[in-house]
């Protein structure tokens, strides 16, 4: 079967509107079939995070900068619990706080958490240039009464964009313009 390579020049660099608005909403409710051959499904915490790039989507094999992933949620998740961010040579670990992840008419889509990996134990572990950024959807559904929609996160899946730190400023670290950057806390109205 001869699969369809991208021409030379072609890299794959969705917004962070793009892969929250478009690629999780199209893999959460099967819409598209095609979508494994940008982003596949990999439970990245089986991976060390240098083999995820030979992991990457056929059309995204020769990046040299990031790669993405469709994680699906653990089964300790499933029950409750809190997932596990291991593998067998060290840990990933969240660092800040999330954020939202918003939509070119400035409307909440999506929650944001970055993640740096951790070569060895935690006792004695060293931080690496790996990094992590997961993104969940948000899907309104609604409320009781149906008088109103409520944001909820929808947990089922998330999409992981990895990469290594370069030391410059990539598209996908910029902002909106006109936004802050608006840390989730105890006062957000998203229902888990």
């Amino acid at each position: 079967m001869n699969h369809c390579l991208p021409p030379p020049g072609y890299r794959f660099f969705p917004t962070e509107e793009e892969l929250v608005s478009f690629y999780l909403p199209n893999k959460l409710e099967a819409r598209r079939d095609d979508l494994h051959r940008v982003i596949p499904v990999v439970n990245v915490y089986q991976h060390e995070p240098w083999h995820l790039p030979m992991e990457a989507g056929e059309l995204c094999k020769g990046d040299t900068e990031q790669w993405f992933f469709f994680v699906p949620k653990q089964e300790k998740e499933v029950h409750g619990g809190r997932p596990s961010r291991t593998t067998s040579s060290g840990y990933w670990k969240a660092t800040g706080s999330p954020t939202y992840v918003y939509s070119s008419n400035d409307k909440v889509i999506g929650v944001k958490k970055t993640m740096v990996f951790y070569h060895g134990k935690s006792s004695t572990s060293k931080k690496t240039k790996w990094k992590m950024n997961e993104y969940r959807a948000i899907k309104e559904e609604p409320d009781s009464t149906n008088t109103c929609f409520i944001p909820k996160l929808q947990h089922e899946l998330s999409l992981c964009r990895i990469y290594v730190v370069s030391g410059c400023v990539r598209a996908f670290d910029r902002r909106p313009t006109g936004l802050g950057t608006y840390e989730i806390g105890a006062s957000s109205s998203l229902s888990s």
